[in-house]
């Protein structure tokens, strides 16, 4: 497999991979509409255990990340056959890193969350959700798993039905659990962590019945279960393991910020969990063009193309940051018109506060869409111990930042909200200056 780099081909890699890769934000983010129209309570709830469990999710996506820069590198090679061994290594570790995950959410979630929240009502809320919610782990996990393969292999069409259908029957069971609707049992906050779970089931098993009608899966021997390959998951995850670090850092730096912003009292916090999954939508684009650049940049290497890897990243950031501004422009300037029809009257008054936090919004937006393609561009040279470093320090000081603006200044939400903007910039600086000293060249995957 050959690719160039051209705006063409760098849109039809990218594309079905916005979809692909932010299955999670849409999950959060339907959980947020339809919880909205509940209460403030059950709004700022879904605000601290949806981040909570997206740590979670970006663990497990974040390890597959050394899974499919191996493949893409395999491709590069022309070791078509090696893609079914490197799947595997994936999927077991996947398995059983989900049993871990499970049984902390079923049985440490609750004097976890307790260290963070106040509000007893709020607390009983996350616990609610997070004893539905932590069954997906082990589909979600696999499910990754499936996405590193083809977005490895620059085959990601699939991805956009998949997500597509786990977007809609996501959809349908909130508004009937949650609501307790067409004969449904009614369970509120509940109801939405079930519904996630049940949604991400039939889409991991629609994936798998693809595999099986794909031609092309014995050319890259998914039909021949390996035995455990202990050397190779152990060199997936001396790639993955930095890019885990850093979701977790990076992650628990915006669970940090919601757990502070909480204890500044429910009308903040419900404002924030708008603004979260306002995030969450509009920043698909950069997730999409971000691991699509991971697969590209470590097939140009394996081509033995290094030298055209700045200018694959600059056009991929491009292209990302013009998609970003076309989306996000109008929910910014119109939000009364735009998020009206997804939180409803009862939450027309946040919507109407939110409107300066939505400015600060914008800037985070733009500055996430560059960043974000060049630190995942850096992790596709194999380079993610220095992606590691970065992201700790730029952690550290946003946790810092936070600490103080909100506990010592008392600033307002806009002030908070800026902390992602300095992060960005130092994000977007960090990177461009390591890609330009040319250190990568010498890395091997």
């Amino acid at each position: 497999m050959r690719l160039n780099t051209t705006y063409k081909q760098i849109l039809a890699i990218s594309t079905p991979i916005m979809l692909g890769s932010a299955v999670q934000n849409v999950i959060a983010a339907t959980d947020v509409v339809f919880l909205a129209r509940l209460s403030k309570a059950d709004l700022a709830a879904i605000g601290i255990v949806g981040v909570f469990y997206l740590i979670i999710a970006a663990v497990g996506f974040g390890f597959s990340k050394g899974g499919q820069i191996m493949i893409a590198r395999r491709m590069g090679e022309g070791q078509v056959g090696e893609v079914g061994r490197t799947f595997y290594a994936m999927v077991y570790f996947e398995l059983i890193l989900a049993i871990f995950m499970f049984l902390f959410m079923q049985y440490g979630a609750a004097q976890f969350f307790s260290q963070f929240v106040d509000s007893p009502e709020i607390l009983l809320k996350c616990l609610q959700y997070l004893n539905y919610r932590s069954y997906g782990v082990f589909f979600s996990y696999v499910g990754v798993a499936i996405v590193a393969l083809y977005t490895g292999v620059a085959r990601t069409n699939f991805i956009v039905i998949d997500t597509l259908i786990l977007a809609v029957v996501n959809f349908i069971l909130n508004w009937g659990l949650i609501f307790g609707k067409w004969g449904l049992p009614e369970m509120g906050i509940a109801g939405a962590g079930l519904a996630s779970t049940i949604a991400e089931i039939v889409a991991f098993v629609l994936f798998v019945g693809y595999i099986f009608f794909d031609k092309k899966a014995v050319d890259y021997n998914l039909f021949k279960l390996p035995k455990v390959d202990y050397e190779l998951i152990k060199q997936q995850q001396k790639i993955a393991t930095p890019i885990v670090a850093q979701a977790v850092v990076g992650m628990g730096s915006w669970f940090f910020f919601f757990g502070l912003v909480e204890n500044l009292g429910e009308r903040e916090s419900a404002i924030t969990s708008m603004m979260r999954i306002v995030y969450l939508v509009l920043s698909i684009p950069c997730w999409g063009f971000a691991s699509g650049v991971n697969t590209m940049v470590s097939n140009l290497i394996g081509q033995g193309r290094r030298e055209e890897v700045m200018a694959l990243i600059w056009k991929t950031a491009f292209l990302c940051l013009m998609v970003t501004f076309v989306i996000s422009l109008p929910v910014v300037l119109f939000p009364q018109y735009s998020l009206y029809p997804f939180f409803g009257e009862v939450n027309l008054d946040l919507i109407q506060d939110s409107q300066y936090t939505l400015y600060v919004l914008f800037g985070i937006l733009m500055l996430f869409a560059v960043g974000g393609v060049y630190f995942n561009g850096l992790a596709g040279t194999g380079a993610t111990f220095y992606g590691l470093m970065i992201q700790t320090v730029c952690a550290v000081v946003y946790v810092l930042y936070i600490s103080f603006a909100v506990k010592q200044l008392e600033v307002g939400l806009e002030w908070a909200w800026a902390a992602e903007i300095f992060y960005w910039m130092a994000i977007l600086s960090l990177s461009y200056f390591y890609l330009k000293s040319n250190k990568w060249h010498k890395l091997e995957v």
